[in-house]
């Protein structure tokens, strides 16, 4: 599927493994992934892992775990010279589609309470706080759970 901004999304592959890794350690430091948890993202049940590619080069990617009427946003990172150009909006607005076509009615996530532009781009996206999670990150951050309806009442999506 292609995006405005010349943006690509694409299912991830296991040749994709190593680009992953990569830019999940430029997003998430401590509590980046390793590679086998990656592999596991791309054949685990509900598994969807989608990359975004700018001229051939993966410049993000957003990972969910749909079961039943649940779809949870596992992870998405974008490259820092690649933020705030879409990246991330286009990621997030393929993965509730697919959420809603799979059959789930609401999405949930977590994210650092320190992580201020993160949560400013969920709430923006129609999500709300539903709970809190004391020091669950690796550098004492809170957690923040947030959830987002998939029905019709949310009418956000991508600029």
């Amino acid at each position: 599927m292609t995006h405005p901004c010349s943006l690509e999304l694409r299912p991830a592959t296991e040749r994709d493994l190593d680009e992953l890794v990569a830019l999940e350690a430029t997003g998430f430091g401590a509590d980046a992934w390793e590679r086998a948890a990656w592999a596991a993202e791309l054949d685990g049940p509900g598994r969807r892992v989608t990359v975004a590619l700018r001229e051939g080069a993966v410049v993000g990617v957003l990972a969910t775990m749909t079961l039943g009427e649940v779809s949870d946003l596992v992870r998405v990172v974008v490259r820092p010279e690649a933020r705030r150009t879409g990246v991330a909006r286009a990621l997030l607005e393929d993965a509730v589609v697919a959420a809603r076509s799979a059959g789930a009615d609401r999405m949930l996530l977590e994210v650092s309470a320190g992580n201020r532009g993160a949560v400013g781009f969920y709430v923006e996206a129609g999500f709300t706080q539903i709970d809190q999670r004391p020091r669950y990150y690796k550098d004492g951050s809170d957690a923040l759970v947030l959830r987002r309806s998939l029905g019709p009442s949310c009418n956000w999506s991508p600029a």
